[in-house]
C-alpha cells in the first residue's frame, strides 16, 4: 500500500458511506429513544434507538456525541452486528450511556450500517448545564 500512495497517478475507490441528518437508503424511520433536551453536569446520557424498517435485519450501531458549531467528537460508541428482533431497542444486551462534564450544547448522532452497507442516520440535540 505505501507504494501506492507514492504514485502521483494513483487512485483510490472507497466504499461511499455517507451519514447525514435523516439521511435513510431504505426510506426508513429512525428514532433516538429518551434523549432529554437538558441535563446536569453528573447526568448520563442515556438513549436507546428505535428502527421501524422492515427490510432491517442486521447492522453496526454508532452512537456520537459532537459539541454544537464546532462539530468536535465529545465520544463515540460503537455496537457490532445489532439483528432486530421483534422491535428491539438498540443496543441489543448493552447500553449507551455517557456523562457530560462541560456545559454546553451537544448533538447526538445515531448511525446504522446494515451488512449490505447502506445506512440509516438521525440526530438530537442537547443541553448540559
Amino acid at each position: 500500500m505505501a507504494d501506492v500512495l507514492q504514485k502521483p497517478d494513483r487512485e483510490l475507490n472507497m466504499w461511499p458511506m455517507t451519514f447525514s441528518e435523516g439521511s435513510s437508503s431504505h426510506n426508513s424511520s429512525l428514532k433516538i429513544i429518551g434523549l432529554s433536551n437538558q441535563y446536569i453536569i453528573s447526568e448520563p446520557i442515556e438513549v436507546q434507538v428505535s428502527v421501524t424498517d422492515s427490510t432491517f435485519n442486521c447492522g453496526d450501531l454508532y452512537i456520537t456525541i459532537y459539541t454544537s458549531g464546532d462539530n468536535a467528537v465529545v465520544t463515540q460508541s460503537g455496537f457490532f452486528n445489532q439483528c432486530l428482533k421483534n422491535g428491539d431497542l438498540f443496543p441489543i444486551n448493552d447500553k449507551f450511556s455517557k456523562i457530560i462534564t462541560v456545559p454546553g450544547s451537544y448533538q447526538i448522532t445515531a448511525d446504522i450500517v446494515s451488512t449490505d452497507l447502506s445506512n440509516i442516520s438521525t440526530s438530537g440535540t442537547f443541553t448540559v448545564k
